[in-house]
């Protein structure tokens, strides 16, 4: 099963690249597994379609407004992920492009059946290139989760 862990940011706008910031976190395991690939999303194009269309499994990584502490991160699954998508257009920065992506892969019928996003509460989208410590600290656990539904999904769960 091909893995594609996607993170969405601007690491110049302080939590808004939180999750380029957890792609980097993640390279150091994960970078040379076959299965799995990391790709660094910045504020999204039409060029992702390609490589989600040809990924089995999606886990998007991204600052997006999850209505709690800044910090705080949910892991969203399969329909859930569609449902924040659809229904909380002005959660994230990059809503809009996240949900035309879906909508091309569905269309060519390639949106991924195992997909999820992790998402993560910015506290400050200002100019700064490092995500402030509240922000900063979600790194850790967040990275742990993916790994562990990366290791979930290559059991069959």
């Amino acid at each position: 099963m091909k893995t594609l862990v996607l993170g969405i940011g601007n690491t110049l706008l302080t939590d808004e690249g939180i999750g380029i910031h957890v792609l980097r976190a993640l390279e150091p395991e994960l970078a040379d597994r076959p299965d799995v690939t990391l790709l660094d999303g910045g504020t999204l194009s039409f060029t992702l379609a390609g490589p989600i269309g040809d990924a089995d499994a999606l886990i998007v990584v991204d600052a997006a407004q999850v209505k709690s502490k800044p910090g705080d991160w949910r892991l969203l699954e399969g329909e859930e992920m569609d449902a924040f998508l659809m229904g909380n257009r002005k959660a994230s920065v990059h809503e809009v492009g996240l949900t035309d992506l879906r909508t091309i892969a569905i269309l060519t019928g390639h949106w991924p059946e195992k997909r999820a996003m992790l998402a993560i509460q910015p506290q400050t989208i200002d100019w700064g290139e490092y995500p402030t410590p509240a922000v900063a600290a979600a790194i850790a656990p967040a990275c742990a989760a993916i790994r562990g539904l990366i290791q979930a999904w290559r059991h069959g769960a």
